[in-house]
């Protein structure tokens, strides 16, 4: 520092020059940053899902999603591991430390996977291992709402049969999802006296019917 001034002091001029050189090239540089609304980042997170149909949420989790946290655990980098087991389907979440390179912990992923895949059921769905995309979190949520005697049903059946597919047909939109909503439902009663002369269970018919 002391150096410095006694530059400044000396040769004016020069130092003088040399600030304005620094300047100008701070100039150019600002404007030649790259700028991006939706940068393109990869984090370290990722997914396995995993589909069953037909079974309950209790067996998803004793049958598929604990093998899978059991067996993806041993990867090396992992942050933070949960999951999410549901009606039909298993979802478990890793998330690796920010110097964790995503490609490499999805195949570590994957091959976890294939180890255990003589563990789990025979009739699921292959699991699917994906990274987080950043460009497929929404950009835009549209709430839909209408006065009674409409129903939640009749909001529903509108905005999957007509809502959605005009936004899907608009330039640009890759995808539009419905959240929330009342899906139709349609209840079976079985017979068990028919159920056994045919011998089979109530898992066999929910597994036909899914």
């Amino acid at each position: 520092m002391k150096q410095l001034a006694e530059l400044c002091v000396k040769r004016p001029v020069f130092a003088t020059v040399l600030i304005l050189v620094l300047v100008v090239f701070g100039i150019f540089s600002y404007f030649k940053l790259g700028i991006d609304r939706f940068p393109k980042i990869d984090f370290p997170i990722i997914t396995v899902t995993t589909h069953h149909p037909g079974s309950a949420p209790e067996d998803i989790e004793t049958e598929i999603t604990d093998k899978i946290e059991g067996a993806v655990s041993t990867v090396n980098g992992i942050e933070e591991l949960r999951s999410i087991s549901s009606e039909g389907i298993s979802q478990v979440f890793i998330q690796f430390v920010l110097e964790k390179d995503v490609d490499i912990a999805a195949q570590d992923v994957r091959d976890k996977i294939n180890g255990i895949l003589p563990e789990l059921p025979e009739d699921i769905d292959q699991p699917v291992v994906t990274k987080l995309d950043p460009d497929a979190i929404p950009v835009l949520t549209i709430a839909v709402w209408a006065s009674p005697p409409t129903t939640l049903r009749d909001i529903t059946e509108y905005c999957d049969k007509v809502l959605r597919r005009q936004l899907e047909s608009i330039n640009g939109v890759g995808q539009a999802m419905i959240v929330g909503g009342q899906a139709r439902q349609i209840n079976v009663e079985l017979d068990p006296l028919r159920l056994r002369a045919y011998k089979l269970t109530v898992v066999d018919v929910a597994r036909a019917l899914a």
